[in-house]
């Protein structure tokens, strides 16, 4: 299988080895840095959106309270644990990728989709009130691309994406933002 990768951006933290993107705030920074550690110890090639899912689940409460309830996050954390002990071995031979970006031999540590969701991310809470991205920005912005690992994973572990999407963007943070003139989302 032939890697894809996008062009890298000067916005990219792990393509230029920072974790400290001064557009994120301390949940997703942390997240980044744990999914970073993550995929070098599963000996992962690109750090992914499964990745991203991971170490926000393990990070941030407020990406947690998006899921319905204990038993849906116990599944999707069993399910992401199944995924780093050698259930997902089978994605470590590719590229996560949504088949539209070009070819090319460069890999960065970033997979397409994880530095789009990554940018998204920031662009979200930029328009939102020009704060830093928080972990529900990172978790939206991961969500919103179905070729995403993320949304395979969430699917596998029957989690309703569509509902997933509703109930971030009616989050307590989400609906002081529009009360205050922010616009929400992307």
């Amino acid at each position: 299988m032939q890697s894809r990768t996008s062009r890298q951006s000067p916005h990219n933290p792990v393509a230029h080895g920072m974790d400290d993107d001064p557009r994120l705030a301390a949940e997703p920074a942390a997240a980044l840095a744990a999914a970073r550690r993550r995929a070098v110890r599963d000996g992962d090639r690109q750090i992914d959106t499964a990745h991203l899912l991971h170490s926000l689940l393990e990070q941030d409460p407020q990406v947690r309270a998006a899921f319905d309830g204990g038993p849906q996050l116990a599944r999707l954390l069993g399910y992401l644990v199944q995924r780093s002990i050698g259930y997902g071995l089978r994605w470590q031979s590719g590229v996560e990728d949504s088949g539209t970006l070009p070819v090319v031999t460069v890999i960065e540590a970033l997979s397409p989709l994880a530095a789009a969701a990554l940018e998204h991310a920031c662009v979200r809470a930029a328009r939102r009130d020009g704060a830093r991205a928080r972990g529900v920005d990172l978790l939206a912005a991961i969500v919103a691309d179905p070729q995403a690992r993320a949304v395979e994973v969430l699917t596998r572990a029957a989690v309703d994406i569509h509902a997933l999407r509703a109930r971030i963007e009616d989050g307590p943070q989400e609906r002081e933002a529009r009360a205050g003139g922010g616009e929400g989302a992307c």
